[in-house]
């Protein structure tokens, strides 16, 4: 049961200090976490959870707790409007009005000359669904034009898809108390310990509590979330329906399904049954690589089970057949009658914070408000109605890999890209990177001012971001949250809404006077009616939700039926936690469908050039492209530069060892980037974090080798999978350095760098400074004049300490105050590179400077943070175990663990590891 709302959530609470506190909502993954936020003039000075929110009940993830940390008015902000006349000129601040004026007049000379569909608009799943009302609108009833779609298109439309093929609506019918009611939960391609970490922890405690639940993971990896399953099935990549197809057979041949259920709810049986005749476990096995009797088990829990409850995110969504992995899984619910009951139903996890409230208001190119259809009349009819316009545009969108395609064969003109980075997380970037090159006129309307876009961008809009917005989010259990402001936007930045109803308002003038007037609101609270408002009478139903009830009854699922008397007398205002419960499906026919789905492999193979399985995700303290998370010193700790995961098999065939620089290279592009080993992966098989761009390292980052082959039916790429070659990148001189300040001007002032050498990167430290490494690959050092640039832009021009050997290629610099590192450079010999970085961290000082920089003196490794919220140390883990403890005994006395819990499985397999290695020396 949800714990009952408290209407604690008071805008203007005052508290003894003179802090505000005001209740929101988390603005990283779909989880949506009730947060509370404690502002003090234009700062937030603490950021906690709502332990009135029934999503978290109080528990925050490490992202969560560190909030604060994000919330900046320095070079990290957008905080005026920047135009270019031209794609030579420099950018230039101008006023905001003037800013809007120059939008409105290149978009409609634009849709004068060309058309409508020469204008595209690129939005994210992190707008609030206020702000995708408005967008929509703008772009179909005034523009004219489908071309509207949204990053959520990389994360959720498989999702979408497979849900409205076989369920009939894009609704997943489960909820988050279904963690603690199910028997068996089958996790399929997703690490919820890192992408989801608070419904983790719910799903850690649910089987402590039920220690007779089951748990099956089936992921490529051993994840943090793979290893506490009971069953791991180690899939190859892209495998997934002959998985579910084997599991389908096996319950079949076992008379394991519930043929009762099938006859009276769903349709389509007949068919799927043929084409599994095939998938034999043997069969699969062969497939996906996992041995047979592991998947006659897993078939024999999952439909044995009093309730199963699936999870699944983006290991089935980004893949170019991942419409059909969803529908697969989705088809063993349907056939076991695993759906519509407590602890039961397939539950498609939520990227971003809003990408299901963006869904619900028809922000992609295949989707209208409230689940309709853009291909259908009678549903364009529906809304061209409701918004008071004739009608609303037929042709086709283009979702976002087209729309990117149709930029560069000239199809489409303009862009206008609102709080997402296409220049880091598309695949294929070099394609990416040319679309927004040719573009005629880019808008980048961010927060952020250290994005790889904004490179591209003509006219830069600054916005508002969270703290600084009112409105709703939609979480992946399909609660509706208030999003409040707790402090003003600073500069010139507005709410994402607002600018985009100013320029409507302008560009209407110009192109069609008479709807001016369909952009009047007088606030948030108006656009969130008239968006309502198109729900009603559809699945997802909640056109007598308002702010008021929001307010007063707080999060709200739905479809939202308020009690007779009305939600304001009935606090607990009746939803429907689950759906499908009376077996009836938002279909033609009123019941389910089995989809004929074939099996269909990769759409990259393995070779002799690409031998090795890349597959790509997140880590546990970044999010996306790390334009907020990278503000946080303490979530740069845990993965302070990127990496690739290689079984230590592969490492060894390339000649490469801990820690060496690789050449990671696709047949689009490559990347430079340090190696390391994991037993975690299979053979052939490697792993990158998503999150590092050019605005990290050199190159076109992570996404210069992903793959941007699509799903036929979602349009989504294949970002977790490619064919790649690995080799040694010999890279002989390298060089690495840090200065305490600002991280985000010195990210700026450090950038130019990143283009000089084949690997570079920025490295954000826990001392609110940065750092850069780089390499070369010429057997001497750089010339005397890069070198003294380089020393110059980190301010070490003027050293307290240095030694230098040019002979050697050498130079060691450390700018001192108090004893204390404020800068340091060593180039040519980084051996002493852990023990200058940990005495700038806050250890102790060599005995002799002179000494170090000599290299006379023995490197000092230098800990690596493990638990973020107490700064806890594998250093400190170390010493816990040695002394006897164990992962209890470290949580008690180190206090490890008990923050957000996050580094938990790191510590428990940490124990593990020493343990094994303790006896294999006994």
């Amino acid at each position: 049961m949800d714990v009952p709302y408290r209407p604690t959530a008071i805008a203007a609470l005052e508290t003894p200090d003179g802090a505000r506190t005001v209740s929101s909502v988390c603005c990283y993954c779909g989880t949506g976490c009730g947060v509370r936020v404690q502002a003090l003039g234009d700062r937030v000075i603490a950021v906690s959870g709502d332990d009135s929110h029934p999503s978290n009940r109080g528990r925050l993830c490490s992202k969560g707790m560190q909030l604060a940390d994000t919330v900046r008015r320095d070079a990290a902000r957008l905080l005026k409007a920047q135009w270019r006349a031209g794609k030579a000129a420099a950018r230039m601040d101008v006023p905001l009005d003037q800013a809007l004026d120059i939008a409105a007049e290149r978009l409609a000379a634009i849709i004068r000359r060309d058309g409508p569909d020469a204008l595209g608009f690129y939005l994210s799943g992190q707008l609030l669904t206020e702000d995708y009302s408005v967008f929509n609108k703008l772009a179909r009833a005034l523009v004219g034009t489908n071309n509207v779609d949204t990053n959520s298109r990389l994360c959720m439309s498989s999702a979408v898809a497979g849900y409205k093929q076989t369920l009939g609506a894009d609704a997943p019918p489960a909820c988050y108390d279904d963690l603690e009611l199910a028997d068996t939960v089958f996790i399929a391609g997703a690490n919820v310990a890192y992408a989801h970490p608070v419904l983790f922890r719910r799903l850690e405690a649910a089987r402590q509590a039920r220690p007779r639940m089951r748990v099956i993971v089936a992921d490529p990896r051993r994840t943090d979330t793979a290893a506490m399953a009971d069953l791991h099935l180690p899939i190859l990549p892209g495998t997934d329906v002959a998985l579910f197809h084997a599991m389908l057979r096996v319950m079949v041949d076992e008379s394991l399904v519930d043929r009762d259920y099938i006859e009276r709810h769903t349709e389509g049986f007949a068919v799927l049954e043929r084409r599994i005749a095939d998938f034999t476990p043997l069969a699969a096995q062969e497939i996906c690589g996992v041995p047979a009797a592991d998947i006659v088990q897993a078939a024999r829990w999952f439909a044995r089970s009093p309730a199963t409850l699936s999870l699944y995110t983006m290991g089935l969504n980004q893949s170019s057949s991942g419409t059909a992995k969803n529908a697969a899984l989705i088809h063993l619910h349907l056939a076991t009658g695993q759906i519509g009951k407590p602890g039961a139903g397939p539950f498609s996890l939520t990227g971003q914070p809003n990408a299901m409230g963006g869904r619900e208001a028809g922000g992609m190119a295949t989707l209208l408000p409230g689940h309709r259809d853009p291909g259908n009349a009678a549903d364009r009819a529906e809304v061209a109605a409701l918004w008071g316009v004739d009608s609303l545009p037929a042709s086709p969108g283009l979702p976002a890999l087209e729309l990117f395609d149709a930029v560069l064969d000239g199809r489409v003109k303009a862009l206008w890209i609102v709080a997402t980075n296409p220049a880091q997380s598309m695949p294929d970037q070099a394609r990416v990177r040319a679309a927004l090159e040719k573009a005629e006129f880019v808008i980048v309307q961010d927060a952020y001012a250290g994005t790889e876009t904004l490179a591209y961008a003509d006219l830069v809009l600054p916005a508002a971001t969270w703290p600084e917005k009112d409105g709703t989010v939609t979480n992946s259990e399909r609660r509706i949250s208030r999003v409040r402001a707790a402090i003003a936007p600073p500069g010139d930045a507005r709410p994402d809404w607002r600018l985009a109803t100013d320029i409507a308002v302008r560009l209407a003038r110009r192109i069609a006077p008479d709807k001016a007037r369909l952009f009047s609101y007088a606030g948030e609270s108006e656009v969130f009616a008239e968006h309502a408002r198109t729900t009603a009478g559809r699945d997802l139903d909640y056109s007598a939700l308002t702010y008021a009830v929001l307010e007063h009854d707080g999060p709200q699922q739905w479809p939202y039926r308020p009690g007779p008397s009305g939600a304001h007398e009935q606090p607990a205002a009746r939803t429907d936690a689950r759906l499908y419960v009376d077996g009836h499906f938002p279909t033609p026919s009123g019941r389910a469908r089995f989809i004929d789905i074939p099996y269909q492999p990769v759409a990259e193979a393995v070779s002799a050039d690409f031998p090795l399985r890349l597959t790509t995700g997140r880590l546990r303290d970044h999010w996306h492209t790390m334009a907020r998370t990278a503000l946080s010193p303490a979530l740069t700790r845990h993965v302070e530069e990127p990496w690739l995961s290689m079984h230590p098999a592969d490492m060894a065939s390339a000649g490469l060892a801990e820690g060496a620089l690789a050449r990671v290279a696709s047949r689009r592009g490559d990347v430079y980037i340090a190696v390391r080993a994991d037993d975690g992966l299979r053979p052939g098989h490697a792993f990158l974090p998503m999150h590092w761009g050019s605005a990290f390292i050199a190159g076109n980052g992570i996404n210069a080798v992903t793959n941007p082959a699509r799903d036929p039916v979602s349009r989504q790429p294949e970002l977790k999978h490619a064919a790649i070659a690995v080799r040694p990148a010999n890279l002989a001189w390298q060089a690495a350095g840090w200065i305490r300040g600002d991280a985000s001007a010195l990210r700026q002032a450090l950038a130019p760098w990143l283009r000089r050498f084949p690997y570079a990167a920025i490295l954000p430290t826990a001392l609110g400074g940065g750092g850069i490494r780089i390499a070369l690959a010429a057997p001497q050092a750089p010339d005397t004049g890069t070198l003294e640039a380089l020393c110059h832009a980190m301010t070490l021009h003027r050293p307290q300490a240095f030694y230098d050997d040019p002979h050697r290629g050498v130079l060691r610099r450390v700018a001192l105050s108090e004893d204390r590192p404020t800068a340091f450079l060593l180039a040519g010999d980084t051996r002493i590179l852990d023990t200058l970085s940990a005495w700038a961290d806050g250890g102790a000082g060599p005995a002799s400077v002179a000494q170090l920089l000599m290299g006379r003196m023995a490197p000092v490794p230098r800990a690596r943070t493990i638990c973020v919220c107490h700064g806890v140390t594998d250093r400190a883990i170390y010493a816990g175990i040695a002394a006897g403890l164990d992962a209890d005994g470290l949580r008690r006395t180190l206090r490890c663990g008990t923050g957000c819990g996050s580094c938990g499985p790191e510590v428990a397999r940490m124990v593990v590891q020493a343990h094994s290695h303790q006896g294999a020396r006994q």
